[in-house]
């Protein structure tokens, strides 16, 4: 019997973890006590793990689909079909005909296996890669930015006063409720703003419920009462920001009479909770991953969580909005040998590339297009890793059907997916516990200083590759060896870390359970300004106005609601929000699990008894949900816990694909998201599941 310190693979965190190995066999899991993020603790996701690993369904050869038949080939075979298809395509319609798409699991690879795959389609010259950020999470990376010149996190632990916006860390983020609990056994103040009564909301000394999609409105107004009463920080908003009075002039115009009717917020907790976040120091907002994003406003709402943030004197400060070191590591992009720019770059240049910093990454939504109408060019061959997108992008008839049309489609996945059903080729993937990689974004996504070692706990089962293997042995097969020195994959985190001073040994033998590296840089901006046009804090960006945006936040208004829209409301009277996170599940993963899917067998609707009632729906009963796109069926859940008028639906259920009923429109401005989170829909009985 072994023990191997790991970091799950099952979400974004990469909580640790200890596996009890058997002989070759994974037997027992357990949270890791010495891991600063988790501290022991796993959520049932991660207990589940070896469930998952040994799981009687995984892909286990090489499958060519033959007609309707699925026919097992060697990997061999399997490189060859791919190489030649790939040469095909780009000599045919050139290197950008080919598209990657890379899923979660491929970004939880940290530096080491996110470049890699990225520096396969370089040297291809295909720069149409896509991955979950196309939805999620980019959005805030660059509004904080072009405010703030650096992207920071919340440290909840070290505040007094704490506020939830659209984040439910019990269910999204366990670690992060741990540290949240932290902050309010210490007296930290704590303020929700969700439309669903979570159990921090419980907590709360305010509750703050705004109709879905007014968020940006919300903030706005916070902000007008802050300034209006003179509760900033005045010598760091004089010394450190530009714009600052024509944000007052600006938000003068949302008063709190206007804002209590865009967001159906009270005006006097409005006012309450400005007040209380801008006098109780320190203080951070805790912005949910993705909840604020997709809504026509997203881009304007982060931008005024920073300034909020800002103009308060809680950046760089213990408690308030921070910045942690980070690993130095060996670059891998190869962009100069790129075939032009991704799809979306021309529409959404700040989402490819931010004062210098490349992204260096296409709009994903733009590719079913593509595709169909080979529009702006055509897109010819997919290869996708870790992405069930038929399942969780937005329009799901329409990826789908776009995938079913392409000249050829590869995909590697764990398990037979819904987007692997369409494939030409499925490759078995091992899972996080038999492969290796470079952990290194807990500073970013954390703010937690960490790298550590994912370890092979397990050889690979069956005859499944690690996905570095699979890029490694592509690139070799398509005469790539040069750019691909590597003999393996320790060679090649070897080389990825020879600028931090780590090595492979330290992390694999020494220091198997992590090393802390750096610090959290309080009080950064004295010494190094901010990283700006200005050296400041840009509140009016002159970068966003040049690129004809609002320089200033303003608050947009969904394509569907009850305001822009009212005809249609008429029709479709109910808000719908859709892909919020459940503890059991990340996105389509994790269903086939029975311990997992005994916990939430069936897909629900989560409705207020008043709109039940209005509706004649009981709980339990199958209803119809319904929007301009389709409909799908679910079962009711009645609760006390969503407000009037607002109906919530995860996402991820092959049986209940709320996708069906999403758009992929874009209505984020400037990064091109979607408005996943306010759609207008109805509901009516169902009498059949």
């Amino acid at each position: 019997m072994k023990v191997v310190k790991t970091a799950c693979g099952l979400c974004h965190l990469g909580c640790g973890m200890n596996i009890h190995v058997d002989g070759d066999r994974a037997v027992k899991v357990e949270g890791m006590a010495e891991h600063p993020l988790n501290r022991g603790m796993l959520c049932p996701k991660g207990l589940a793990s070896i469930d998952y690993v040994y799981h009687p369904d995984r892909l286990k050869r090489p499958l060519r689909k033959v007609g309707e038949r699925w026919v097992e080939v060697s990997w061999k075979e399997a490189l060859d079909l791919i190489a030649s298809k790939l040469v095909e395509a780009k000599k045919l319609h050139g290197a950008r005909s080919i598209a990657g798409i890379i899923g979660m699991p491929i970004l939880l690879g940290g530096h080491s296996t996110v470049s890699l795959v990225r520096r396969f389609f370089d040297v291809l010259g295909s720069p149409n890669v896509f991955s979950p950020e196309s939805l999620c999470y980019r959005n805030q990376i660059i509004a904080y930015i072009l405010t703030l010149g650096k992207f920071c996190v919340a440290e909840p632990e070290n505040s007094n006063c704490i506020v939830l916006w659209g984040s439910n860390p019990h269910h999204s983020r366990p670690p992060w409720a741990r540290r949240i609990e932290e902050g309010l056994s210490r007296g930290a103040k704590l303020i929700v703003i969700d439309p669903r009564r979570t159990l921090f909301a419980r907590k709360a000394s305010l509750h703050l419920k705004p109709r879905p999609g007014s968020d940006s409105a919300l903030a706005l107004g916070m902000l007008n009462v802050i300034i209006q009463e003179g509760l900033f920080d005045r010598e760091f908003v004089e010394k450190w920001t530009v714009g600052f009075n024509k944000l007052a002039e600006h938000v003068k115009t949302y008063t709190l009479d206007l804002v209590e009717e865009l967001t159906w917020v009270p005006a006097a907790e409005i006012r309450e909770a400005a007040r209380l976040f801008a006098t109780v120091k320190p203080a951070c907002i805790v912005q949910g991953v993705n909840a604020l994003d997709q809504t026509a406003g997203g881009f304007y709402t982060a931008r005024s969580i920073a300034i909020l943030q800002a103009i308060t004197g809680n950046i760089d400060v213990p408690g308030g909005f921070i910045r942690t070191s980070r690993v130095h590591l060996s670059p891998i992009r190869l962009p100069e040998k790129l075939e032009g720019k991704p799809l979306g770059a021309d529409q959404y240049p700040l989402f490819y590339e931010c004062w210098g910093r490349l992204f260096g990454e296409g709009q994903a939504l733009l590719l079913a297009d593509a595709i169909l109408e080979g529009n702006p060019y055509p897109i010819k061959a997919v290869v996708a890793s870790a992405s069930n997108p038929v399942l969780t992008w937005p329009n799901s008839r329409k990826v789908k059907r776009a995938l079913e049309v392409v000249d050829f489609l590869a995909v590697m996945d764990i398990f037979m997916t819904e987007t692997a059903e369409l494939a030409d080729l499925v490759l078995p993937a091992s899972t996080f516990l038999e492969r290796m990689e470079l952990c290194d974004y807990y500073g970013t996504v954390n703010g937690i200083p960490y790298v550590m070692l994912r370890k092979e706990a397990v050889k690979p089962l069956w005859d499944s590759w690690p996905d570095w293997k699979f890029y490694l042995k592509l690139a070799e097969r398509m005469g790539f060896k040069e750019y691909f020195p590597w003999s393996d994959i320790a060679d090649y985190i070897d080389y990825v870390l020879k600028p931090s001073g780590l090595t492979l040994k330290l992390l694999l033998e020494e220091k198997p359970e992590g090393v802390p590296y750096g610090k959290a840089n309080y009080g950064e901006y004295l010494k190094t300004g901010f990283k700006t046009p200005t050296g400041k804090i840009e509140i009016y960006s002159e970068t966003l106005e040049k690129m004809g945006y609002s320089p200033l936040p303003i608050h947009l208004e969904p394509s569907e609601s009850p305001r822009n829209s009212p005809e249609l409301a008429k029709q479709y009277p109910l808000i719908l929000v859709t892909g919020s996170r459940t503890l059991w599940f990340l996105h389509s993963q994790l269903r086939n699990l029975d311990k997992l899917r005994s916990r939430e067998p069936e897909p629900t609707v989560e409705l207020n008894p008043a709109t039940a009632k209005k509706f004649q729906v009981s709980d339990g009963q199958w209803v119809v949900v319904e929007t301009l796109r389709g409909s799908i069926k679910a079962k009711a859940k009645i609760t006390e816990d969503i407000i009037p008028e607002v109906v919530n639906i995860p996402h991820g259920w092959r049986e209940s694909n709320v996708n069906i009923l999403t758009n992929d429109k874009p209505e984020t401005h400037v990064v091109g998201y979607p408005a996943l989170k306010s759609y207008l829909c109805r509901i009516h009985t169902s009498n059949t599941q």
